[in-house]
């Protein structure tokens, strides 16, 4: 089997291509479908899951991601290839209907292959997630910040794109099929392994009207997208959040942050909390010793953590609807090396004893913290149906960063 395309028919580099994308291609959408099912039953508090379907679920999505960036590279080579080569002739181009129907849904077939692939890979780089490609070259893309906004847009795109593409190869198989035992050509058999003899296929003149109506299918795609709401964030039912009241303070917070990070399957997956407020005195000392007290409440629905800020904010592990805010209560204390606040956190129902160490940079009225603390998470019965540290680690990190002004 000659190598190279011909005028009447597909070389071996061609028609490799052409299975190997279709092994991949029907492999990955039913994996990324039961892997979206599962993933749908575990964030439903309705439908009881195991910490194994968590684990099964991120496998699912791993694999399904995996497969999808085979699919990104093998779809660009195949169309590097395609290129350099000469393009055998439709058997039926004296059908122009269906002649222009076919070149179309190859546009789209190899357009769909390189943007589905594209928009689920950026919505994993601009996601904390868990599930990971399986590879070792990292999981972000250059250029791609970590964004909610972004990977709700990304992730849009990629179901809408991905209907595309199934509807381009329903229509690819149905046409190959009418080929082949309707029309009784050899449309199909110059695909399959082996050497077809064929005639010389008429002298084709191929025009760009297929690539504009390939372009104009996706645009009406995704403006059905747009309009459906496809690409904007999706609300958050029981787990609303209501926004904090502002607090009296003698220093205001200005501007500052309240992440967290776990450790789901190896892998971590940072988040943060939107709405918090602290009430803070403070008056700085010669000497170690006592330096003022800190009040802070944390509006738990505020809570985005990737792909599993459902998951987190559910009965068993925040339960926002139950416990809706956590409370930070502490005395600031001065040490021979930075500063401490010591208290107690309340989660849930459980209060537990913490230290919090930070530094402090106090210049003309603006002091600037930053400290980080270590909890276990099963101290405050967080995640406990997760009793292991197979799939949820127990420790858990929390990072704050903020900037206070002394109010006059």
């Amino acid at each position: 089997m000659p190598i190279a395309n011909t005028t009447q028919n597909y070389g071996g580099v061609s028609k490799t291509f052409h299975w190997l994308t279709a092994l991949l291609i029907l492999t990955a959408l039913p994996i990324g479908w039961f892997a979206n099912e599962l993933a749908h039953a575990i964030e439903d508090p309705a439908i009881p899951t195991t910490p194994e379907d968590l684990q099964q679920a991120a496998r699912l999505f791993s694999l399904h991601k995996t497969i999808g960036v085979t699919v990104f590279f093998v779809a660009l080579a195949r169309i590097l290839w395609a290129i350099s080569q000469p393009k055998p002739g439709l058997l039926n181009a004296e059908n122009k209907p269906e002649a222009f129907a076919a070149e179309t849904v190859h546009w789209l077939l190899y357009g769909s292959l390189v943007l589905v692939p594209l928009t689920g890979w950026i919505h994993h780089a601009a996601t904390e997630g868990f599930a990971p490609i399986l590879w070792p070259f990292g999981q972000n893309l250059p250029f791609v910040p970590k964004s909610p906004a972004l990977a709700e847009t990304s992730a849009g795109l990629h179901f809408v794109l991905m209907l595309v593409l199934v509807g381009a190869l329903v229509l690819h198989i149905v046409g190959a099929l009418k080929h082949h035992v309707i029309d009784k050509d050899s449309t199909l058999r110059r695909m399959l392994p082996g050497r077809v003899d064929l005639p010389e296929p008429p002298t084709q003149w191929h025009s760009p009207a297929p690539v504009i109506a390939a372009i104009a299918v996706w645009a009406v795609a995704i403006s059905i997208g747009w309009f459906d709401g496809a690409y904007s964030a999706h609300p958050t039912g029981d787990h609303a959040s209501a926004e904090l009241e502002a607090v009296q303070s003698d220093w205001q917070v200005q501007e500052g942050s309240l992440a967290i990070t776990i450790t789901q399957l190896g892998s971590p997956v940072s988040g943060a909390f939107s709405d918090w407020t602290a009430a803070i005195t403070f008056d700085d000392p010669a000497e170690p010793g006592p330096a003022g007290a800190v009040d802070v409440t944390i509006a738990i629905g505020s809570l985005t953590i990737g792909t599993v800020t459902q998951q987190a904010l559910g009965a068993d592990f925040f339960d926002s609807a139950q416990f809706p805010t956590a409370n930070f209560t502490a005395d600031l204390f001065k040490t021979d090396l930075a500063y401490e606040a010591r208290g107690t956190l309340t989660i849930r129902d459980k209060t537990m004893d913490v230290v919090l160490p930070f530094e402090l940079d106090l210049q003309d009225g603006t002091a600037k913290m930053q400290g980080e603390l270590d909890l276990n998470r099963m101290d405050y019965d967080v995640g406990t149906t997760q009793p292991t540290e197979d799939s949820l680690a127990f420790a858990v990190k929390v990072a704050v960063e903020l900037t206070a002004t002394q109010a006059e």
